[in-house]
């Protein structure tokens, strides 16, 4: 049984395009990285790849990584410019026995020397938005780099039973230069064990870290857990952590699947999206609903929220 699992809806051209390849036997590790460099490269999404929203400085930072289930080899990089398809950098860095993960100045370096496509990855949108920001923003208020954050992460299994992690973000929008959240860090934005499953996380990468909740969940699936119970429980009984430790929790959101093809997802947040694909399930996009006793649920994107979520992502922009 073949499956991919994503956050977010930014994900479903991506994970269409892994459907086919796994459809037709292709690996975990080929699906997983065309469906990440297909959100990669598509500039309306801001908070990932090639239109990516910046930091304080107005450059664009990526983190990526990439994760072999089979041998648990990783690759990690964070606050790399300049370079496109970080995912793509991260899978090359996973194939050495030491030196797997690198930031800034070194992981360009890396790039370099191993030939990927140089690329101003700061986009005419994404400078509006940086302006805009600015101007909002006067000497009393903080700047708040919230908006904007919306890491891509996803865990897929193949027929033969392979699985892969991989996660890509261009971070907080307007965070401090060389800030590196939860994406790239094996554990807590990402983690895989092909003889158990995989989890992955988006959300306040500072408060994720926090818990290495994409670790817990795997070794919750581990236990035998059903991925949708593991994800409920660790997402809930993290929550409740930070608020009895420090009064609020950041948001979070995890998806994991098994190596079954069984999926699940949580979250802390209202308006949480997510993308899956599976042998017996086309590529499909749920949102997460809570009820009114705040129990949990999915709800299949209606295509009218389908088309109103393309038309605001893609709606021109007027610098103010």
């Amino acid at each position: 049984m073949y499956g991919i699992i994503a956050t977010w809806r930014m994900a479903l051209e991506g994970i269409s395009e892994a459907d086919e390849m796994l459809k037709k036997n292709g690996n975990a590790k080929d699906a997983i990285e065309t469906a990440i460099r297909a959100v990669e490269d598509f500039e309306y999404y801001k908070s990932v790849g090639y239109g990516g929203l910046p930091n304080e400085e107005m450059e664009v930072e990526l983190d990526a990584a990439f994760m072999d289930g089979d041998t648990l080899d990783i690759g990690c990089v964070g606050g790399i410019k300049d370079y496109a398809n970080p995912v793509s950098i991260a899978r090359k860095l996973s194939t050495y026995p030491v030196n797997n993960f690198l930031v800034g100045a070194g992981a360009e370096k890396f790039a370099h020397r191993h030939g990927f496509e140089r690329k101003n990855m700061l986009t005419e949108r994404a400078q509006i938005h940086y302006h805009n920001r600015v101007k909002e923003t006067t000497v009393q208020t903080e700047l708040k780099p919230y908006s904007g954050h919306d890491t891509v992460g996803m865990v897929c299994v193949d027929k033969e039973g392979h699985m892969t992690s991989a996660t890509s973000t261009s971070g907080l929008f307007m965070k401090h230069p060389g800030r590196v959240g939860d994406s790239p860090v094996a554990g807590s934005g990402f983690y895989v064990d092909s003889k158990v499953g995989g989890a992955s996380a988006t959300g306040l990468g500072e408060d994720v870290m926090k818990g290495c909740v994409s670790y817990e969940i795997v070794r919750l699936m581990k236990e035998g857990m059903h991925p949708q119970q593991a994800c409920e429980k660790a997402v809930k009984e993290f929550d409740l952590e930070l608020r009895e430790r420090r009064g609020k929790a950041g948001d979070m959101s995890l998806i994991a699947m098994n190596n079954k093809g069984e999926w699940g997802c949580a979250t802390n947040i209202e308006g949480f999206s997510f993308a899956v694909a599976t042998e017996i399930l086309k590529p499909t996009v749920y949102l997460v609903k809570f009820d009114e006793i705040g129990k949990q649920y999915f709800e299949e994107a209606s295509q009218e929220w389908m088309e109103n979520y393309m038309a605001t992502r893609t709606a021109p922009l007027i610098r103010k």
